[in-house]
């Protein structure tokens, strides 16, 4: 399909047309059309910017990353569609952060193809394809993380994520960090540190953010 660029929708349309072409490929769950249905519409309320509050939760992030002994990115289907580059831009800001792939619609394919999307924008280390430990009182496959990546993380940035899973990682008293769109989800108000904004925004503030930590 051909968006016109005079559209004013265009990058939405783009984005649209994107994940549906990620679904195909194996990347993102069918399931994860409609997470982002659901945040784009907050997206729209807020403008499509970035707010005040979100950009002073965004240098904080990068005050807790930057701080943090083993800080850790969990990546799911729709961010490895969504923001792979940005990704790869903030891993590249802050070396030491580890990316580790954790779906909750899981098959072992599909984890790989997502850390293959990861690699290829330079993102040398993937964990999670092959989980080696077990996140305590979680049912759901999301539960299964890697023993050198969440399992011993003290920060953790979780983009998209879902509120029971933000509970059991604190639980084990790591920090989370979470961006979604939604103020009133779970995960915003379970999270140490919450981040209202959309995820490409946010990701390259954060990493800009790292990059001059005395910027404001």
């Amino acid at each position: 399909m051909r968006i016109s660029p005079r559209h004013p929708r265009a990058a939405s349309l783009r984005t649209r047309a994107h994940l549906a072409r990620e679904m195909r490929e194996g990347i993102v769950a069918p399931e994860g059309l409609i997470a982002h249905g659901r945040g784009e519409a907050f997206d729209y309320l807020l403008g499509e910017r970035s707010s005040a509050s979100a950009r002073r939760a965004e240098r904080a992030a990068a005050a807790w990353l930057l701080a943090a002994r083993r800080p850790v990115v969990s990546v799911n289907g729709n961010v490895a569609a969504l923001a792979a580059p940005p990704l790869a831009r903030l891993v590249r800001a802050l070396p030491r952060l580890r990316v580790e792939v954790n779906l909750f619609h899981r098959t072992p394919a599909r984890a790989a193809r997502i850390a293959s999307r990861l690699r290829a924008v330079g993102i040398r280390t993937v964990l999670g394809v092959h989980p080696t430990a077990r996140i305590p009182n979680l049912p759901s496959d999301r539960a299964l993380v890697d023993r050198e990546g969440i399992a011993q993380a003290d920060v953790c940035l979780i983009p998209l994520e879902d509120g029971d899973r933000t509970e059991a990682l604190r639980a084990l008293g790591i920090r989370v960090i979470s961006i979604d769109l939604n103020p009133l989800s779970r995960t915003s108000e379970r999270a140490d540190l919450p981040i209202v904004d959309e995820l490409t925004r946010a990701l390259d503030h954060i990493a800009r953010a790292i990059r001059r930590p005395t910027a404001r």
